[in-house]
């Protein structure tokens, strides 16, 4: 582990409980700064101690905040000015925490003078002056899951092409079988035909995705592994933004439990859906943090 006095960890408002779990993980205390919203609607931010030669970690989710008070630009942007006081402060390394990055989705020019807005966000936070970005939530999924099931019956399954390799990495990190859906779509987060190429008759089926955003096609994922035989479904997402009647869908549909991460707060929903486990991603982090 890095000494107290070379390493600081710094957190934006979107999501400040990852930030001192991380911390807490590592034990150092998140440092102080001073962020506000003024009434023009800008950001204003105050580093309130040095950072001169410190190895810097700033921690900030690309999401709204709970209280619905911070917008994902705003997180975006706190992100940014952060790293860049710190790197005029003389900080010696900066690297940008990001549990949930902001416009991911938006990683291809998918129509004509469509801008690619991930891509943008890349330049955005290298320009403010960060040196590494952690992204990382995969091993926490893949304990979960060896935790909570017997392998030897488990078939993890995409619920589209896109998600293929995701999937087949974390089945060959377990040993398990693969399975995906083709999917055919109306349009956006609207599904029209799946169909399942793999077995998952008498198994434990593991839906796993990136983002489960409206959880239609989670839904209908599950009732059509419903039809093809499988003994369990679940389904295990790193980001669950879980919008509109997302909850009342996961409810309703054949899944016994979504299960994802905390890179979004999701007290609430918790409260609100009897189905929804979360996954602390914080040891992960931390453990990178350290090493």
């Amino acid at each position: 582990m890095l000494g107290a006095t070379s390493l600081k960890i710094f957190s934006g408002t979107s999501h400040p409980e990852i930030a001192h779990l991380i911390a807490k993980r590592i034990g150092l205390p998140v440092s102080k700064s001073e962020i506000v919203q003024n009434h023009s609607g800008e950001t204003s931010l105050r580093i309130l101690e040095s950072v001169r030669e410190a190895d810097v970690y700033i921690v900030n989710s690309g999401c709204a905040s709970a209280d619905g008070t911070v917008s994902v630009n705003t997180a975006l942007m706190e992100l940014c000015i952060m790293i860049h006081a710190c790197k005029i402060a003389s900080a010696k390394r900066i690297t940008a925490v990001i549990p949930l990055y902001p416009y991911a989705r938006q990683d291809r020019k998918d129509k004509s003078r469509a801008p690619i807005s991930a891509k943008l966000v890349a330049n955005m936070i290298q320009k403010s002056g960060a040196d590494h970005m952690i992204l990382y939530a995969e091993p926490s999924m893949l304990w979960y899951i060896k935790e909570n099931f017997s392998i030897k019956n488990v078939v993890i399954v995409s619920p589209d092409a896109g998600g293929a390799k995701r999937a087949t990495s974390m089945a060959d990190r377990l040993n398990v079988d693969f399975a995906l859906f083709h999917k055919e779509r109306k349009k956006a987060n609207e599904v029209s035909r799946m169909i399942l190429v793999g077995n998952v008759k008498d198994k434990t089926a593991v839906l796993v995705d990136d983002m489960a955003d409206t959880c239609g096609t989670l839904a209908l994922a599950a009732q059509h592994l419903v039809e093809a035989g499988a003994k369990q479904i679940i389904a295990i997402v790193t980001h669950g933004i879980l919008s509109g009647n997302a909850l009342e869908t996961i409810e309703k549909s054949p899944l016994e439990r979504l299960v994802v991460t905390n890179t979004i707060p999701q007290d609430l929903n918790v409260k609100r859906c009897k189905k929804l486990a979360v996954i602390d991603v914080a040891p992960v982090l931390g453990e990178v943090l350290e090493y």
